[in-house]
């Protein structure tokens, strides 16, 4: 597990990295929240825009203060440099700063459309944004606990919730619905889909070994 990497590293830089990380996360669900508050909850999309765009700068700051601490870590420990929690770092790193993008995405659909009308489907749309978000704040937790049951936990559990957004943008190619309530529908659960994945490699750099890390991008078949 990568986990046991990281416990050679002096507690410093550990947590520091880790704190950092975890920050990153917890910023990513705020974007996600003011994203799908304009989206679905009728949030004016201007205004929670510039705070998203400022969130998103803080994210992108965060990453590249982990990139420079990692490069601090191997210029200064040489061939004694633990590269396996620097490779894994700034796997888990990236995977963090791309939930921010993703909301942005969904930002943008709100932008683009306003407060999305999806009819029958609105209380599931509702309740999978919650879900979301609660996973996001569990990854978070979960991370900086190095919990390794918990994370299998969640894991499980965002397979199954993969399945399903996949099952709802399939639905809507087949929907009666018209195109305006159709493909907002199933671009929403695309990118609920894709920060579920990223979330889920987040969690695997505290159960699996460093190559097997980012995998949860690929279908199930195709991880390992």
């Amino acid at each position: 597990m990568v986990i046991e990497f990281f416990r050679g590293s002096s507690d410093s830089e550990l947590e520091a990295i880790e704190q950092k990380i975890g920050q990153m996360i917890v910023d990513g669900r705020h974007t996600f929240d003011a994203a799908t508050d304009a989206l679905l909850a009728g949030a004016d999309p201007a205004i929670v825009g510039a705070d998203i765009r400022l969130t998103d700068r803080r994210i992108n700051e965060t990453e590249r203060e982990v990139r420079r601490q990692l490069v601090v870590h191997v210029s200064v420990h040489g061939a004694k440099a633990d590269l396996p929690m620097v490779l894994a770092s700034m796997s888990v790193a990236k995977d963090a700063e791309r939930i921010g993008d993703h909301a942005k995405n969904i930002w943008d659909l709100a932008n683009a459309i306003g407060q999305l009308q999806a009819g029958d489907n609105r209380e599931r749309l509702l309740a999978d944004r919650r879900w979301v978000s609660e996973f996001v704040a569990e990854t978070a937790r979960t991370f900086s606990a190095r919990d390794e049951n918990g994370a299998r936990k969640l894991i499980s559990e965002g397979d199954r919730k993969l399945d399903e957004f996949d099952a709802h943008v399939l639905e809507q190619i087949d929907a009666d619905t018209p195109p305006s309530q159709a493909v907002p529908q199933a671009l929403y659960y695309r990118y609920c889909k894709r920060i579920t994945a990223h979330l889920m490699n987040i969690l695997t750099s505290l159960v699996v070994p460093v190559d097997q890390l980012d995998y949860y991008d690929e279908k199930k078949s195709e991880r390992w």
